[in-house]
This record gives C-alpha cells, sequence and structure tokens, in this order.
C-alpha cells in the first residue's frame, strides 16, 4: 500500500505565497513522474504542474512563471511553491504520484487533497 500526505494549503490574500508538499509512504520501489492538479469547485480535474524523477518539469499555462514544481527524491517529496496567487487559483490541489511498488505493479497513487483559498 502507498499512501500521500499533504499536509499545507490554507487561505492567502491575493498576491501572496504558499507552499505545499505531498510525501509518499509505503511499498515504494521507486517513483517516476510527480504532480500537482486543481479541482476548483463545479470544474474538473486540471493540471498544474509535473516534475520527473530526473527533474524535468510542465506547467499549466495559468501558472507559468509563478509556480514552481520540485522533488527531493530521497524523501519521495513533491513541493508546489506558489507566488503571486489569483483568487482563480483558489481549489483543492491534490498530489499525484506515479509509482511503481515493490511488488512491480505500477500505478498512480493520489492525495487526499488540500483547501487552497485566495481571497481577493
Amino acid at each position: 500500500q502507498v499512501q500521500l500526505v499533504e499536509p499545507g494549503g490554507g487561505l492567502v490574500q491575493a498576491g501572496g505565497s504558499l507552499r505545499l508538499s505531498c510525501a509518499a509512504s509505503g511499498s515504494i520501489f521507486s517513483i517516476n513522474a510527480m504532480g500537482w492538479y486543481h479541482q476548483a469547485p463545479g470544474k474538473q480535474r486540471e493540471l498544474v504542474a509535473t516534475i520527473t524523477s530526473g527533474g524535468s518539469t510542465n506547467y499549466a499555462d495559468s501558472v507559468k512563471g509563478r509556480f514552481t514544481i520540485s522533488r527531493d527524491n530521497a524523501k519521495n517529496t513533491v513541493y508546489l511553491r506558489m507566488n503571486s496567487l489569483k483568487p482563480e487559483d483558489t481549489a483543492v490541489y491534490y498530489c499525484n504520484a506515479d509509482v511503481t511498488t515493490s511488488w512491480g505493479i505500477r500505478y498512480a497513487y493520489w492525495g487526499q487533497g488540500t483547501q487552497v483559498t485566495v481571497s481577493s
């Protein structure tokens, strides 16, 4: 079994910053890509940013230049630094990890989600 735990999130004023983290634990052999997605009320879950095990990154156009994704492979942890936050960034943020488990099964796991609210 693999778990992704996301502390963090919260309420911040527009223009402010937050850092999210997500730690994977359990029967992990290796972690391939990790990423962050968000889901606003009444909308579908959308990609925010991804990062490969080698450090290559990809961002949604809406967050380029404002958000930075990073990871610590030794800690099986992915981070999302969010700067210049806007009210439209308000959403539940979910982390995702493409994991190869100790018994050789590859599966995409999700965190429980954390609420980010940006006030205007």
